[in-house]
């Protein structure tokens, strides 16, 4: 892993820090703190929520599978990050938009509203770095939409900046212009809560970050 142009170097091979996202924001996120992965590997798991899941046990469910799914297929020493980001509405998952429709399901249902955003970050080492902790963190952050019109329902999906995003709007894209709260991580609802990924890599053997 290269931090701010440091090579981290721990007593023998230096482990590698391996992404389990594919996910842009959240490689770009990492830079933001001069974190650069090794690798980045998505994990191919089951998202489907359990039946009686709650909000918060499924992020950090998902969070940790993905990151257990990466680990396993990895034979070098390593340290597996990964994350899982959930919007919710009381109890309730909304989806993340692959579709247009549900897109604006999502939006019809947050206008006006305020909702909850849950971010899981998980670190988990393979088995050839045994040195390495397992670690996760959970963050919420409270949105609140503006009431939107017919109107700006279909500009945001004519946009397309929803297009897999969970809850069906990226808060870095054009419903920005439409949140007036937020109270905790912008950068979790991004897709990776800074402060609290910084904080897991701090509390790895070696030297992960300043």
């Amino acid at each position: 892993m290269t931090v701010s142009g440091q090579q981290n170097s721990v007593k023998g091979e230096a482990p590698l820090l391996i992404l389990a996202s594919a996910s842009p924001r959240r490689i770009e996120l990492l830079r933001q703190i001069g974190v650069v992965p090794d690798r980045i590997i998505p994990a191919d798991i089951d998202e489907t929520p359990a039946k009686t899941e709650r909000p918060r046990a499924y992020a950090r469910r998902m969070a940790l599978e993905k990151a257990r799914a990466v680990a396993a297929t990895v034979t070098e020493p390593a340290l597996i990050l990964a994350a899982d980001t959930v919007v919710t509405l009381g109890r309730r998952i909304l989806p993340k938009a692959e579709k247009r429709e549900t897109a604006q399901f999502c939006l019809e249902r947050l206008s006006g509203r305020r909702h909850t955003v849950i971010t899981s970050v998980a670190v988990m080492p393979s088995s050839a770095w045994p040195q390495g902790k397992t670690a996760e963190r959970l963050v919420e952050t409270a949105v609140t939409f503006n009431r939107l019109t017919p109107h700006q329902i279909n500009a945001l999906l004519d946009a397309g900046d929803w297009a897999g995003k969970a809850g069906g709007y990226a808060l870095q894209g054009h419903a920005a212009s439409f949140i007036r709260f937020l109270s905790g991580s912008s950068s979790a609802v991004i897709g990776l809560p800074l402060f609290e990924t910084a904080q897991l890599l701090r509390g790895q053997p070696g030297h992960w970050l300043a």
